[in-house]
């Protein structure tokens, strides 16, 4: 059942297997969620799917019909596709909480960093998008496989943003689908998230493992 009082998400690539986890978690937490995809049939035939399993408050449209009806708008669709999909939602992303989290990723060598010469791909989307709109970094590390099990992530989430308040926002919604959000600081340090998502996904390969994450020790 969806509460009232949290703010409706939508998810930029909400078919994809990032998306997808990330909408089953903050369903469960009591989210409402909108799917988008550059296909509207698409979307709806993951959010079928979903309500099969008992998401109840989910719904599908295009990705920016999904941003223009959200208060904060996650986009996680893979880095080939990010700079079209972010000219998709600049106009209905204006004055939202626009939280990234792609990880420039080049095939085939994906366990290699290969950062973009902006620096990170939170800092294009802030590059990108209208000055109004209030960029995070975010989700970069999870490993979808818990999330699409039923379960949190076994990691903890880094968030990084100019903006506090919106950082604290989504912190929020990372304690829903991790072992805690994590204050990383400002958007430009988004950097180190995403070049480590490299560094996981070789370390995943190294010892056979799915889903290696990380865990900030120190904290109470």
């Amino acid at each position: 059942m969806s509460n009232a009082n949290l703010p409706i998400l939508s998810i930029v690539g909400g078919t994809g297997d990032l998306g997808s986890g990330l909408a089953r978690s903050w369903s469960s937490a009591g989210y409402s969620v909108i799917l988008g995809s550059r296909s509207i049939e698409r979307a709806q035939d993951a959010v079928s799917l979903l309500k099969s399993e008992g998401f109840a408050n989910v719904s599908g449209d295009t990705n920016a019909a999904a941003a223009a009806k959200s208060d904060i708008v996650v986009v996680a669709v893979p880095f080939s596709n990010y700079e079209a999909s972010l000219a998709e939602i600049k106009d209905p992303a204006k004055g939202k909480i626009v939280v990234t989290a792609v990880v420039p990723l080049v095939p085939p060598k994906v366990s290699v960093v290969q950062l973009p010469s902006a620096g990170s791909a939170a800092l294009i989307a802030q590059s990108l998008l209208d000055p109004s709109s209030r960029v995070v970094g975010a989700f970069h590390n999870v490993g979808s496989q818990k999330l699409h099990a039923g379960g949190k992530a076994d990691c903890d989430v880094l968030v990084f943003s100019d903006d506090a308040d919106a950082r604290n926002q989504v912190i929020t919604l990372a304690d829903a689908v991790s072992n805690r959000g994590v204050d990383g600081g400002v958007l430009a340090n988004s950097t180190a998230a995403e070049a480590l998502t490299s560094v996981l996904i070789a370390i995943n390969r190294k010892y056979k493992v799915k889903g290696a994450g990380i865990s900030i020790s120190g904290l109470t």
